[in-house]
């Protein structure tokens, strides 16, 4: 019997930034993907892999802050387990790509072109990487194209998406057809794919995996049926078996998936028309156990009067800096303000008061074809608190 253990990550994308994390959130979202290498060493000793193989965009770009280099290096420095690393669509290998800093550290190694290399006895990885930023061609298939079935084992790398999953075309996308064919020809045992953030298999082989994003990198959008990045903060630990003295035989391939992230993105609605609705989504918003490295954007639906509205933005102003990122969807609020009779009366504006009033409610809320103004917004609620404190 020949086996290997490894580690199938992908898609650090080292250097992201997101424009609505403040600067002090940001910069532990820096630390968070940093530190995520470090917990993929720790699974791939725990787990014994022999090696750590990241499908593709294992930075954000190639044109990074020399300090946000400097630290992904020193990370990579600190790692038990060897490391192969693939050039993605974020990274592709040009002149200016890390890797060539990251390539002369022990350890560490990349898959420059698709000649097959030994990385353990019987064992051969083959990388398909990218060289510009969109890729002309199929480029796993032009790996395989001159590969005949190995007695051994062989894994593939791979960065794209997959053509025949969507029906999608596109010069530079994989075709699932021709990898589950390599597959069942036992041309490669396993295909490691970068890309998608979320972990999921491709095709029915059970050969054919994305790993999804150690550290999550978008939205999982809890008002959609699968909607954003559903499975992210994960990594795939990979025992492929070939039976030596029946090397025609299927390898046998277990994929165990571990979880690995420590932030959240979560896109979320809700119906907002009382006060026990405001009680309800504000009790859900304090539900989240880790605040500072979570990232909530929210839409809410419905018709409140004056009151219960002041409540509730008094309630996310209160919310607010206890998150990463808390914010409202613009494009998708649908929530109406109607005060009622004894509101405006218990207000008593008239003449120009009443006048400023209605016009700014009119552009905190918005239309279908204006999106609201938070500056309006902002200025209502302290025009309501003066206006209290006035009567």
């Amino acid at each position: 019997m020949t086996t290997i253990t490894f580690l199938h990550t992908s898609d650090w994308q080292l250097g992201m930034e997101r424009w609505f994390l403040p600067p002090e959130a940001q910069a532990r979202f820096d630390q968070a993907r940093i530190d995520a290498i470090r917990t993929l060493d720790a699974l791939a000793v725990s787990h014994r892999c022999s090696f750590m193989l990241v499908a593709g965009d294992v930075f954000e770009h190639n044109s990074l802050a020399e300090h946000t280099t400097g630290r992904a290096l020193e990370a990579l420095a600190s790692l038990r387990t060897p490391v192969w690393l693939l050039p993605g669509n974020h990274d592709p290998l040009t002149a200016t790509n890390p890797f060539y800093g990251a390539c002369t550290i022990p350890g560490v190694s990349v898959l420059a072109d698709d000649t097959p290399v030994e990385v353990a006895p019987g064992v051969e990885l083959v990388g398909a990487p990218l060289t510009a930023r969109y890729a002309s061609e199929d480029l796993a298939a032009r790996a395989l194209d001159d590969l005949d079935p190995t007695p051994g084992i062989r894994i593939l790398a791979a960065h794209g998406q997959v053509l025949h999953r969507g029906g999608e075309r596109a010069p530079g996308l994989l075709d699932l057809r021709t990898l589950e064919d390599a597959v069942s020809r036992r041309v490669v045992d396993y295909v490691a794919l970068g890309d998608t953030h979320s972990a999921q298999p491709v095709g029915g082989t059970g050969r054919i995996w994305f790993s999804g994003a150690p550290e999550v990198t978008d939205y999982h959008d809890l008002d959609s049926v699968g909607g954003g990045e559903d499975n992210s903060g994960t990594a795939l630990v990979v025992t492929v078996t070939v039976d030596d003295d029946e090397p025609e035989s299927p390898a046998a391939v277990t994929v165990e998936q571990v979880d690995t992230g420590t932030w959240t993105f979560e896109a979320i609605g809700a119906e907002i028309n009382s006060d026990e609705d405001v009680d309800a989504f504000i009790a859900r918003l304090e539900n989240y156990p880790e605040k500072a490295r979570t990232v909530v954007k929210y839409a809410l639906r419905g018709s409140v009067d004056l009151n219960t509205w002041h409540r509730l933005e008094t309630e996310l102003t209160r919310l607010q800096p206890r998150f990463a990122s808390l914010r409202e969807r613009p494009r998708l609020m649908d929530l109406s303000v109607l005060p009622g009779d004894a509101e405006l009366r218990e207000l008593q504006l008239s003449g120009y008061a009443a006048g400023a009033w209605n016009e700014l409610l009119d552009a905190a809320l918005g239309t279908d074809t204006r999106p609201a103004d938070p500056v309006a917004r902002d200025a209502l609620r302290l025009f309501h608190r003066f206006a209290e404190k006035g009567n």
